[in-house]
């Protein structure tokens, strides 16, 4: 599993608060971008979010792992341009 699509799937998936949503805003289906979430999950062992039908929450494994991978998400963009 490549670790970055993973951090910056997982980041889209907070930040938008919806796998269905971050799925549409990057062109993925809900289920592609949780399967590489649960992947990321797996590498880790620990998890990150707490999934219900109609809610979506981080754990504290996830809120303590989100600063750095959001941040990191927000500017891998901006390095790599440069």
């Amino acid at each position: 599993m490549d670790m970055l699509t993973g951090m910056r799937l997982f980041a889209e998936v907070v930040d938008a608060r919806s796998f269905s949503e971050a799925g549409r805003r990057l062109g993925l289906a809900a289920s592609s971008v949780s399967r590489q979430v649960n992947g990321l999950e797996d590498a880790l062992n620990a998890r990150l979010l707490n999934r219900s039908t109609r809610s979506l929450s981080l754990t504290h494994a996830g809120e303590v792992y989100y600063e750095p991978v959001s941040y990191t998400h927000l500017t891998l963009p901006t390095i790599y341009s440069v």
